[in-house]
């Protein structure tokens, strides 16, 4: 009897794992486009804002480049939202700041940089506005 129920508790570990692996909306966004991009902009607006040289901001940069990535992780593929100009606005931008990171990973973000950058988070803000 023993031996039936340490299988039957092994077989329902291997199923309750291999479900809850199987998820693919990753752990930092909840699966809503609107509010999940809302969110990333607002990460980097603060990860763009912090002062050089602080703790705050490398935990910012770490935390802005996990967002991008699993925000294209998420979302690239749809094709409902490729059409969409707050998502082809957000692409351009996150392009851009990986770019800048993955390039220039202990340089200051330029101004001229962060201007274009918080014009275009304006732009998706308009944009996620209007539903488009």
């Amino acid at each position: 009897m023993k031996h039936y129920i340490s299988r039957l508790l092994a077989l329902v570990l291997v199923v309750v794992i291999g479900i809850a692996g199987c998820t693919n909306v990753p752990a930092t966004l909840s699966g809503d486009y609107g509010q999940d991009t809302l969110a990333l902009v607002n990460s980097l607006r603060t990860a763009l804002t912090l002062p050089e040289g602080t703790p705050e901001k490398a935990a910012a940069q770490a935390k802005a480049r996990t967002s991008i990535n699993d925000f294209f992780a998420e979302y690239r593929r749809d094709p409902a939202l490729t059409k969409l100009a707050s998502f082809t606005t957000m692409r351009t931008a996150l392009n851009s700041l990986a770019g800048h990171y993955s390039s220039y990973p202990n340089r200051p973000v330029p101004e001229k940089l962060k201007k274009r950058l918080e014009s275009e988070f304006q732009q998706i803000e308009a944009a996620l506005n209007r539903g488009a």
